[in-house]
């Protein structure tokens, strides 16, 4: 079993990004980020700080519409209807990995809901993801027998949304990661039937959500959100001269995936 951590609820992530593309051709990259992680049921009490508010603009902000159905409307019912959908019990907690709104501009390639019941042990786990043609969708993955090992839960999901340009539809999500506690690691695999062809992480270390914490964060990397969006279309623009094949964009699916629908893996086009 996983428990909730027992440091503060709310807090900021100070880490890395990585991604590496393992195959037809090596691709590497890694850059300086910092995350937010909110307490859904407590977000007044995380924007105590001059220099950060909730539905409002600061240096530092987070703000409802920027996740969920997108509409300003509560995150916490939202995550709450999603675990009804699924068959399962509203959650007696919830926490968000995010990154901030920057001067009012933020990009979110990945939001991580994180799960917990009256225990405070992890239920279910709820990947947000976006592309940047301005979709999104959400995978619903409530936490079943066997999918934690060693202190790290072990998820995996069919790629149903369009992300890079660069990579096929025909693929499959590895998820593997840890609760929010002084470390974060978040990595995915995304893998075809002959393995993986992307590795993706997010690792972090825990800081309370002061104000001297925020600031540290926002002048060691003042323009994150530019940094974010500019590095995703520099780093399409490098795998696109080193031959990357492009692969059309499809029929988005609906908004919400629930469970596992483990389809074959069509190897096909490679």
């Amino acid at each position: 079993m996983i428990k909730a951590a027992t440091v503060s609820s709310s807090a900021l992530y100070d880490g890395k990004v990585m991604h590496a593309r393992l195959k037809p051709m090596g691709h590497r990259f890694e850059y300086r980020v910092y995350a937010l992680l909110i307490d859904l049921d407590h977000i007044p009490a995380a924007a105590q700080s001059p220099v950060f508010s909730h539905n409002r603009f600061n240096l530092l902000s987070f703000f409802d519409k920027d996740h969920g159905p997108r509409d300003g409307s509560s995150l916490r019912a939202y995550v709450d209807r999603l675990l009804l959908d699924a068959g399962e019990k509203p959650a007696h907690s919830v926490k968000l990995l995010c990154y901030p709104r920057i001067l009012g501009w933020v990009f979110n390639p990945l939001s991580v809901y994180y799960c917990h019941d009256p225990e405070g042990i992890l239920t279910a786990i709820i990947y947000e993801v976006r592309n940047t043609f301005g979709e999104h969708h959400t995978y619903v993955a409530p936490i079943r027998d066997g999918e934690m090992h060693n202190g790290l839960v072990r998820q995996e999901r069919d790629k149903l949304f369009y992300v890079s340009p660069f990579i096929k539809m025909d693929m499959r999500y590895r998820f593997r990661l840890n609760r929010p506690d002084e470390k974060l690691l978040l990595r995915i695999l995304e893998c075809d039937s002959e393995g993986p062809l992307l590795s993706a992480t997010f690792s972090g270390k825990r800081f309370p959500l002061s104000t001297a914490t925020l600031l540290r964060a926002f002048f060691q990397v003042p323009f994150q959100t530019l940094k974010i969006v500019g590095g995703i279309h520099w780093e399409a623009l490098r795998l696109w001269i080193k031959g990357a094949r492009f692969h059309r964009r499809p029929k988005r699916p609906e908004p919400v995936s629930y469970g596992d629908l483990q389809k074959p893996i069509d190897v096909s086009g490679q």
